[in-house]
């Protein structure tokens, strides 16, 4: 197998950088709750579409059906919230709907009266060129200003 920066790997090493990848992004998104209590915490459904009209034509969309979970300290100066499930993936190409796995792991900190930095990570599943398992990555970073 050839990394992306060129290397040869066998799928023993794969699955070594696979996981080492999710356990380093599990670790960095519970180290802050595990320095405070939560004030409230719940599970919830999220159902969400999400589609994609590239000059105005339609070419895919996709529906979340997640289960989640979400919470804050104690002072309620951290959110988090994490969720994930199937995700029905169409594309108007081959005009055929795939089911996925997908999920979001995001935290939002209070920096000031009013002003919150927030944070996601995404990943669904996903076949390459070659027909291999992958995981899609995204992100979002951003902040919020309530008035």
């Amino acid at each position: 197998m050839l990394s992306s920066a060129g290397f040869i790997l066998c799928p023993c090493e794969t699955n070594k950088t696979i996981m080492s990848i999710k356990s380093t992004i599990a670790a960095a998104f519970a180290a802050p709750f595990l320095l405070s209590s939560a004030a409230f915490a719940g599970p919830y459904v999220n159902v969400e579409a999400n589609a994609s009209y590239p000059d105005g034509e339609y070419t895919t969309a996709t529906t979340d059906i997640h289960f989640g979970f979400d919470g804050a300290t104690e002072d309620g100066k951290v959110a988090y919230y994490v969720q994930g499930g199937p995700a029905f993936a169409h594309t108007e190409s081959t005009d055929d709907t795939e089911t996925e796995l997908s999920g979001k792991v995001g935290v939002s900190f209070a920096v000031a009266e009013g002003a919150d930095i927030y944070g996601e990570i995404s990943g669904i599943t996903n076949e390459d060129s070659t027909g291999d398992s992958i995981v899609d990555f995204g992100g979002k970073l951003g902040v919020k200003y309530t008035f």
